[in-house]
């Protein structure tokens, strides 16, 4: 094998998250030379294209360790919380996309993007990937996105408040919420009850701030984990936004709006200019305005920015971001971080 290229395995192989970390392998150039895909038992001996080659979705055993250098979970967390120590065991690096691993001590909460912006402006930020990592949490996308929007706004002009309103799409509680999503919309059309099963609640031709008492998760929880992904990634250099999710009708993508109060007043072109850059595409014709139709596949965050009438020091940010390609970007690349100060060739 090159001392170059790694061997990995994808945990949540069938999964949204799982079949979008493929594809950004690839168009990334990770170099991994071997790819396992792992799922539970309902998705085995589904076939995959990895590369030019077809492969079957195995089972996860910690056998399907051995000589993994990196082993990507995109599952739910009870299934990474069930098999990750056998990867660690195994001497395989764990990058957790589930969140799963967020409180475990000595696992750091990790956004590439933000953390070479920090580096860029002379901001403090904790080295906390080293040699001895053996698992990272990538950080939320929310977290990723509102962190580099608002450390390059204080940056330039001194950062007052910040107010944001996350619409949040089905595709962050996997394909069960997806699944649900249309089945409500087609029982809704045609009369019948709909399955609640996910959300405990009416999301199609819906808005909603929370959930019912019996679904699999609430959106406070979410809140919760953007705030602590946003405090660990920026080390308390930047001031903390508030927020609010909203879930939406919508299969896929992040739209979001948030309200910025700056130190010093300015005007539109320099907000413009102080937020573009690397990773971020800004929307300065109507035609263009941020959508989840248009951020579909993309690896950008697009945005749009609007003044507020009669505030020459405020101003509103309007976007949009495909979730599960930010996530999935963000985990090649903490991985490519990790393979800078992993010894190559280590699991054999």
């Amino acid at each position: 094998m090159s001392p170059n290229h790694f061997r990995i395995a994808i945990v949540g192989a069938a999964t949204l998250k799982g079949r979008e970390l493929k594809d950004a392998l690839e168009e990334l150039n990770f170099p991994a030379i071997d790819v396992k895909l792992l799922d539970d038992d309902e998705s085995l001996g589904q076939l995959e294209a990895v590369g030019d080659e077809a492969t079957f979705i195995q089972s996860v055993e910690p056998e399907r360790f051995q000589r993994v250098d990196f082993a990507f979970f995109t599952s739910d967390e009870g299934f990474t919380r069930r098999h990750w120590q056998s990867a660690k065991k195994a001497g395989s690096t764990v990058i957790d996309l589930s969140y799963a691993l967020e409180d475990q001590p000595a696992v750091p909460i990790s956004s590439p993007w933000l953390e070479r912006e920090l580096e860029a402006k002379g901001k403090p930020r904790r080295q906390e990937i080293d040699i001895s990592t053996t698992a990272v949490v990538t950080a939320h996308p929310v977290a990723t996105i509102l962190a580099l929007l608002l450390l390059r706004l204080e940056s330039a002009y001194g950062l007052k408040n910040a107010v944001s309103t996350f619409f949040e799409p089905v595709s962050e509680m996997g394909k069960r919420g997806m699944d649900e999503l249309h089945q409500q919309t087609v029982n809704l059309l045609s009369f019948q009850s709909m399955p609640k099963a996910v959300f405990d609640e009416q999301i199609a031709f819906n808005m909603v701030t929370r959930f019912g008492q019996s679904a699999t998760t609430s959106l406070e929880a979410v809140e919760r984990r953007i705030v602590q992904h946003y405090r660990k990634i920026t080390s308390g250099t930047l001031p903390v936004p508030s927020l609010m999710l909203v879930q939406t009708p919508v299969f896929h993508g992040h739209t979001f709006s948030v309200y910025v109060e700056l130190e010093q007043s300015a005007e539109t072109r320099g907000i413009q200019d102080a937020l573009s850059g690397e990773h971020v595409s800004l929307a300065t014709a109507p035609e263009d305005s941020p959508s989840n139709v248009n951020a579909a596949g993309q690896s950008q965050i697009l945005l749009a920015v609007k003044p507020v009438q009669d505030k020459p020091n405020a101003f509103w940010l309007w976007g949009a971001a495909d979730n599960l390609k930010l996530a999935a970007i963000t985990a090649v690349e903490c991985a490519s971080a990790l393979s800078m100060v992993r010894p190559s060739g280590k699991v054999q």
